[in-house]
């Protein structure tokens, strides 16, 4: 989110009762995560509320107050964004023109992709040695494009070759609060998804 201040904002509206003031926070912060495309950062959630305020317990009232409707705020790295539930996928598919929205990877493209979640920070160099041959500078590229992945550490060797990471744009689209989601690669060789 941008960080531009608004003078004309009031933040505290001390004029309500407390209750109203409650929800009017809530709707604020609805408003926010609404308007974004990408997970917005507590820091940035807080600068539409009073001082002080708790903007976790304004987000689980909100989470509350959206039960049974389509969507429900979820928390995506380091911030929250709105999410469609799944169960309603289909009825957007039908009516949306969702353009860009769609990651429109190949199989190999979501393997590489797997392969940096797995295993990063991570190399070319590294990404060869899991699939046997060179990974092309399009394909990262075109990870790199759409926002999944991003440059992370420099290898300390010679020559010091980039390494790749995955990012917020990363879990948000694959519905993960953390890397921690990631299935454990155990389980995926027991359901016959990797090899040993």
């Amino acid at each position: 989110m941008g960080r531009r201040e608004d003078s004309d904002l009031d933040r505290e509206m001390a004029d309500l009762p407390p209750e109203r003031r409650w929800r009017e926070w809530m709707c604020r912060i609805e408003a926010v995560l609404f308007a974004s495309t990408k997970p917005v950062a507590r820091e940035d959630l807080a600068r539409v509320v009073g001082q002080g305020v708790a903007v976790d317990l304004l987000i689980a009232d909100l989470a509350a107050d959206l039960v049974g409707r389509p969507y429900d705020v979820v928390q995506v790295g380091g911030g929250w964004m709105l999410r469609t539930r799944p169960a309603y996928a289909p009825a957007i598919r039908a009516a949306a023109d969702l353009g860009g929205q769609s990651l429109n990877l190949s199989e190999f493209d979501l393997a590489v992709l797997a392969a940096i979640a797995f295993h990063q920070p991570i190399s070319r160099d590294g990404l060869k040695d899991i699939f046997g041959k060179e990974i092309s500078r399009d394909l990262i590229g075109r990870l790199a494009d759409r926002d999944l992945i991003g440059t992370g550490p420099r290898e300390p060797r010679r020559g010091a070759p980039y390494t790749f990471v995955t990012t917020e744009t990363f879990l948000a689209a694959f519905g993960m609060q953390s890397l921690r989601d990631l299935p454990d690669p155990e389980q995926l060789e027991d359901a016959g998804l990797a090899e040993p």
